[in-house]
């Protein structure tokens, strides 16, 4: 124990030691004041420090009612409804548990986070909390404090069930929560002593219940962090903020044998490779020998051995992109591990015989214990080496310093594909005030900057860059900062890696900088850095109405579509311009005054005589979309009616609907029986709108004799940020100049009648990302220039189709209003 501890607290955690484990001792402090442990009969109220900021924190959980349709039982595991009692009567037993509630699913199931450790006075926490805050934001300090080594309590985060069929972690999780709680061993009093151990029991309950790997909303979390739009997502991004941990785990499966990180190359360009892969590899090396000493065999329980991608992959699985929950925690100076678990039981194996589902359930559980225990144990046994480089992480962000490469020397086995480095800038400017891109998207990305731990402040005077000045009160973020690789990765435009691997796990670009809608500017290394105040909390509110009369509201945010859906559902009639933008009445000014504030939109003057198309109802679209693109299109205030080839052969009823939007395969023109054939071909020509996205919307399209068109296809896992050119037309004037893209499409052979709306850069199309292969092989030579966004009329209907992922995950945000754009502007041709 440290010796600078103080002593009231060892001797109430040797007291809860001997409790839990049923001795019931008392002990006596320094000071001769004895403790005893509370009885299992205690109520948590009465806990020590229960009312304090101090540990342990328990709340008496909410307890669900029992549920036997949750899909864990058939497997012998642990249903959600069951996991609150489990957690209430643990902390009940014992003070070394804290359990708490840090979010709700889309359906309100409850995020349950655990701390283990001994208990701590509010005094003790909030010298924890301070110390925590000296490693990020003071260094150079903390790297020569002797007391913060010895007495800081070294973070461990456990993230399990993140997709809702990979269900062993949870249970894994519930034991070592139980073996925490109740051993006495004296390696884990020690480590309870020394250590925080924090645990998201279940972070996609919903998933769990229902046997399926995506929340209630269809969203892979485990592809949302970089972007934060669900609940469960936002949830433990906020507790890995505020935890900071050392060390990282989330629990997945099913690889046989047994994956566990660190990755094949790519490595993310903007973390501190040589402090990460340091410790990331030797306590991967652990892990996989903990499970190698389970004894578990092939030839007897179909298990084989562990594999290490570092080791021993090419490439293919990757850590490049932030979206994955480890990559995300690396940038929070955590050594983070994704840990898949060996034999499946999920998908078409769920349907096995029980018996068979339980043996394999359990030897998961038992491989996904032995990696949590083992990090713990690296935790312990390198936790000054540990703490000592989360802080060097954080003093090169401060102070500027460049990235090291990482050589054989320092690590022997690394080679020269692993070396992935950054440039950093000095510094991000996000301009505000008139003639900047969108007001809600600069809103927006500072906000979210903000919620992951990146500081921003607002310049004190103009800043000019590039001969264009920036008004005071634009915001400002320094790089010389200890989260600079988060802020990096969201500000950045990011690589184009095409030539450095073949394989990638996922996605490769990402930029927020170039896809929020934001305007972005950066100060260069060697520039000068503006007078800045303080870091801000928020950004400011945007919403702001410039004029009186009649008023005209721009589409290029999704916060403008909301406030123009807002508008169609109330008693004021909006008028469709044809250049895309909307008029408001003068006589709704109140109205239109109260809408600007909430949605945070800008309404100026219209130009004199304007009129145009009234929009006077709630806008109703008819999907047959992923469910991603579908929450994109509701952030947007659309009604949405989702379809498919089943709903439309049954007898859709279209005249509750405005326009139809089409880009998987749920609705194709084999699918539809003549009679469903006859009612989409009638509602286009009636003035229904049509929009389609890549292949599927594309073919339908040609189906109904819409848009005369073919679409060309790139490589199919060619993705990332691409840079276009914008056409004056309703649908896409005012864009921004990026967009993204995944199994990357253009149009050609285009008729008469067909406009572009936007179009591939003619140089220098791929900005991030990785797309490979020559102009014959469908890279991105191939797509120079040629049309993204093309739209039409005639009698047959109105059509825009799309050869980009302007919705992709709901990620690329300044995007959105494309789409948006294109279903009002189909609609409503004559």
């Amino acid at each position: 124990m440290p010796s600078a501890r103080p002593a009231r607290l060892a001797c109430v955690t040797a007291a809860a030691a001997l409790a839990v484990a049923g001795l019931g001792v008392p002990s006596s402090s320094a000071a001769g004041t004895a403790v005893t442990a509370p009885s299992a009969g205690v109520g948590l109220a009465q806990a020590p420090w229960a009312e304090s900021e101090g540990y342990p924190r328990q709340h008496v959980l909410d307890e669900p009612p029992a549920d036997s349709s949750d899909a864990s039982l058939r497997l012998g595991l642990t249903a959600y409804d069951q996991i609150a009692p489990l957690l209430n009567d643990l902390q009940r037993r014992s003070q070394r548990v804290s359990a708490e509630v840090i979010g709700q699913t889309v359906t309100g199931r409850e995020l349950y986070l655990v701390t283990l450790t001994a208990p701590e006075s509010a005094a003790e926490s909030r010298q924890q909390d301070q110390m925590r805050e000296r490693i990020l934001h003071q260094p150079d300090q903390a790297a020569k404090d002797r007391d913060l080594a010895r007495n800081y309590k070294t973070p461990i985060f456990i993230n399990n069930n993140i997709h809702g069929n990979e269900w062993e972690g949870t249970d894994a999780a519930l034991r070592l929560i139980e073996d925490y709680a109740t051993s006495n061993d004296p390696a884990v009093v020690q480590t309870l002593q020394q250590s925080r151990i924090y645990v998201v029991v279940s972070m996609n309950p919903d998933g769990r219940h229902g046997n399926t790997r995506a929340n209630a909303s269809g969203f892979d979390l485990n592809r949302d962090f970089i972007t934060a739009t669900q609940p469960e997502v936002v949830a433990v991004r906020d507790a890995l903020v505020d935890t900071q941990p050392l060390v990282m785990l989330d629990l997945h499966g099913y690889v046989n044998g047994t994956l566990i990180e660190p990755t094949t190359p790519p490595h993310g360009e903007n973390y501190e490779y040589d402090l990460f892969i340091k410790h990331a590899y030797p306590n991967g090396l652990g892990m996989e020998q903990a499970v190698l000493d389970l004894g578990f065999t092939v030839e007897d329980d179909g298990v084989n051995p562990p594999q290490i991608p570092f080791r021993d992959w090419a490439e293919g699985w990757d850590d490049w992109p932030p979206i994955f929950t480890p990559q995300y925690a690396a940038f929070h100076g955590a050594v983070a591990h994704t840990i898949e678990v060996p034999l499946r039981v999920n998908n078409s194996s769920y349907n096995r015989p029980e018996e068979e589902l339980q043996r394999r359930a359990a030897i998961n559980t038992d491989i996904a214990h032995a990696a949590m225990e083992s990090s713990i144990s690296y935790l312990q046994e390198h936790r000054g080496e540990l703490l000592a480089d989360q802080i060097e992480i954080f003093r090169r962000g401060v102070t500027g310093a460049d990235p090291l490469e990482v050589t054989d020397e320092l690590f022997p086995e690394i080679g020269p594909e692993d070396v992935y480095l950054t440039e950093y800038p000095r510094a991000y400017v996000i301009p505000v005030g008139d003639g900047q891109r969108s007001a809600p998207a600069a809103a927006r990305l500072v906000d979210h900057l903000i919620a992951n731990g990146v500081e921003v402040r607002t310049t004190r005077v103009p800043v000019t860059l590039d001969g264009q000045t920036h008004p005071a009160g634009s915001y400002l973020v320094d790089l010389h900062q200890g989260k600079r690789g988060l802020a990096n990765t969201i500000l950045g435009a990011g690589t184009d890696i095409s030539d450095r691997v073949d394989a990638m796990y996922d996605i490769s670009g990402w930029s927020l900088g170039l896809l929020w809608g934001a305007d972005v500017a950066t100060i260069p290394q060697d520039g000068r850095m503006p007078r800045a105040g303080s870091a801000i909390e928020a950004a400011a509110p945007t919403g702001q109405v410039t004029g009186t009369g009649d008023l005209l509201l721009h589409l290029d945010d999704p916060n403008d579509l909301a406030a123009l859906n807002h508008f169609a559902r109330s008693d004021v009639v909006p008028e469709w311009l044809d250049d895309g933008t909307v008029l408001i009445p003068e006589e709704a000014a109140d109205q239109a005054r109260a809408t600007a504030e909430s949605f945070g939109v800008t309404l100026t003057p219209a130009p004199d005589g304007a009129s145009g198309t009234p929009v006077g109802h709630e806008f109703v679209v008819a999907a047959a979309a992923p469910s991603t693109e579908v929450w994109a299109l509701q952030e947007m205030g659309f009604e949405v009616r989702e379809v498919n080839a089943t709903v439309l052969n049954d007898g859709f009823d279209y005249s509750q609907v405005d326009a139809l939007y089409v880009s998987t395969s749920a609705v194709s023109w084999s699918s539809l029986e003549d009679p469903a054939r006859n009612d989409m071909t009638s509602f286009l020509r009636n003035g229904g709108g049509f929009v389609g996205r890549g292949l599927h919307g594309t073919d339908l399209n040609a189906e109904l004799d819409l848009l005369d068109v073919t679409l060309e296809r790139g490589r199919s896992d060619g993705n990332g940020v691409v840079a276009v050119d914008n056409a004056e037309t309703a649908i896409s004037a005012g864009a921004t100049p990026h967009s993204f893209v995944y199994s990357p499409a253009w149009f050609t052979e285009l008729g008469e009648d067909v406009t572009v709306d936007q179009h591939y850069a003619g140089d220098d199309v791929l900005v991030s990302g990785h797309w490979a292969g020559t102009a014959e092989e469908g890279g991105q030579d191939a797509a120079a220039g040629q049309p993204l966004i093309v739209s039409g009329a005639d009698y047959d209907g109105a059509a825009v189709l799309f050869g980009s992922e302007p919705l992709f995950r709901a990620h690329p945000k300044g995007q959105f209003a494309l789409v948006g754009r294109a279903l009002f502007w189909s609609s409503l041709q004559d």
